[in-house]
């Protein structure tokens, strides 16, 4: 195989034959694979949530991870929110010309590791090539399906007043780590990209109880986007201790150094959780003995106050309106 990416590994002739046979099946084999038009499957019997996502972030590499990564795990963890196992997932690339193979076999190898912790087969796909400067390195496209939880009944409307709001770990560790690779800043910083696959995570707090009425991943946007987004869609107000919000060291120092909130940079592997009072602690325990919610926290409750809004609680007491997302978030991850 030639060492870049050609218009012709695109053309649906011998060379994308070679691509897909010699690179894709290597990585992605599996009982349902298919090389037909589509994938047939067993049946999953029972509710199923369906996602679709693309990926374009730049740079396709960061510490902890890269795009491939990155695009299983936004996947299964957009199926995990609703409850849902992820049981099958398709992919698209669209790859620029001259793309190193030897990054395109890397950003596969990641996929396949990560989409084998996650219990999610990669069952059909999809490859275009693009000219030179029509894409920026290369594009991941991924839909999922998966099997919901009996009992399970997650929604971004069903907030209730009481409810405490967990995270699942610090926050905008994501963003802070595309930030610094982008290298704009003459910045150094030791922080690592948190993208992880979530299902795990989101299966132990299930077999603790089902009264969660809301899980969200907190991708583009971060946590303060997603408690804007709640308080909109169940009609309650939201009040968040500054205190209690994880936040690790050198992101900090990152945003300090840049104005930044760390409440609005992107995560790639932590939930945002609403669950009724009573349930909180237990949750909590559970999660502080995950593999990717060791940090865990509750950091607010929902009210009947302020609907729509979400009000900071400062570690003086006084209490301040958390700025409502704007148009452009920066940094602009993807």
């Amino acid at each position: 195989m030639e060492e870049f990416i050609t218009l012709a590994h695109g053309s649906g002739g011998r060379k994308t034959s070679e691509l897909i046979g010699n690179l894709f099946k290597k990585y992605f084999a599996n009982d349902y694979l298919t090389a037909d038009d589509a994938a047939v499957l067993p049946g999953l019997s029972g509710r199923i949530a369906m996602t679709t996502d693309g990926f374009i972030v730049s740079p396709c590499e960061f510490p902890g991870g890269n795009i491939g990564k990155l695009s299983i795990c936004g996947t299964v963890n957009d199926l995990a929110c609703m409850g849902a196992r992820p049981s099958y997932l398709t992919c698209s690339f669209v790859i620029e010309e001259g793309f190193p193979v030897a990054k395109l076999e890397e950003i596969a190898a990641a996929m396949a590791k990560t989409a084998k912790e996650a219990g999610v087969s990669i069952v059909a796909g999809d490859t275009k090539v693009a000219g030179r400067g029509q894409v920026d390195g290369v594009f991941i496209t991924t839909t999922g399906v998966g099997l919901i939880e009996e009992g399970a009944d997650l929604s971004g409307a069903y907030a209730k007043p009481g409810d405490a709001i967990l995270v699942t770990g610090d926050v905008g560790r994501h963003g802070t780590t595309i930030l610094l690779a982008r290298d704009e800043y003459g910045i150094e910083a030791d922080v690592t990209s948190d993208c992880a696959p979530l299902w795990g995570t989101v299966k132990s707090m299930l077999d603790e109880t089902k009264d969660i009425h809301v899980l969200r991943d907190a991708t583009r946007g971060g946590v303060g986007t997603v408690l804007y987004e709640i308080a909109e869609e169940s009609g309650v107000g939201i009040t968040i201790n500054e205190a209690d919000i994880p936040v690790d060291p050198a992101v900090a120092g990152v945003c300090g150094m840049l104005g930044l909130e760390p409440l609005y940079l992107a995560c790639e592997g932590r939930l945002v959780v609403f669950a009724p009072k009573e349930r909180a602690e237990a949750l909590l325990k559970v999660l502080k003995q995950g593999k990717y919610s060791e940090s865990a926290a509750i950091i607010g409750e929902v009210t009947d106050d302020h609907k729509g809004r979400v009000v900071v609680r400062t570690p003086i007491g006084s209490e301040t309106l958390l700025p409502p997302p704007g148009g452009e978030l920066l940094p602009r991850i993807c």
